[in-house]
């Protein structure tokens, strides 16, 4: 009798498990996620321009960018986000009148710390982070000798949607703010008699619509 009490208790622990296993959420989400967009970059930008004062002027730039995404479960995420941009300069209203500073290519690396709203094929998120910019190519225009960028350490706000098409493929609308300081020391010797600093305060706004996969 004892033996088969036994047997019964381990048929339905048995049984038990099964139903267990085949009730448990299987984790089939994706660590990983790409995404590849177009993106404007605009400038709010101002400047502190020693000596011969004035303002600055910074072109829009339209260009790719590329992200990395890795997903810790299905809300948190961090974001690796890549691009590089070309940017014509000016310094404006200065005593010296508007100067041409010809263009520099911006590359800002920027790590955010995201969360993911779940709940259907409509994923919004926010996100926040460090950004470092590395300024390289630059051409100091016709009246400077030389251009001179500091590399800078900023912070990115970010906020968009995921949209899902299927279980792999989504279109993604994402903006970002990014605020970003450098200074920019100025060799015009030849054209003005002088080395002029300016810090310069680029802050852009980053829209940007594309397709990502997930991984």
């Amino acid at each position: 009798m004892k033996k088969r009490i036994l047997a019964a208790v381990i048929a339905l622990m048995g049984l038990g498990n099964l139903a267990i296993a085949q009730d448990a959420p299987v984790d089939d989400s994706s660590k990983w996620q790409f995404r590849l967009r177009g993106i404007v970059v605009t400038p709010d930008e101002s400047a502190d321009i020693e000596a011969i004062g004035g303002d600055v002027d910074i072109s829009t730039a339209i260009v790719p960018e590329f992200d990395i995404s890795y997903f810790f479960d299905d809300n948190w995420s961090l974001e690796l986000i890549l691009a590089t941009a070309k940017h014509d300069v000016e310094a404006i209203g200065t005593a010296a009148g508007d100067i041409d500073l010809g263009h520099v290519w911006l590359l800002p690396p920027t790590l955010t710390a995201q969360y993911h709203f779940t709940g259907g094929n409509f994923v919004p998120y926010l996100g926040a982070g460090p950004n470092l910019t590395l300024f390289y190519g630059v051409d100091e225009g016709p009246v400077a000798d030389d251009v001179d960028y500091d590399t800078a350490v900023g912070f990115a706000l970010q906020g968009g949607f995921d949209f899902m098409l299927n279980d792999k493929w989504f279109l993604n609308f994402d903006v970002k703010k990014l605020f970003l300081n450098t200074t920019a020391t100025v060799n015009a010797t030849t054209a003005l008699g002088a080395t002029v600093e300016a810090d310069v305060d680029i802050n852009p706004w980053i829209f940007g619509v594309g397709v990502g996969i997930k991984l």
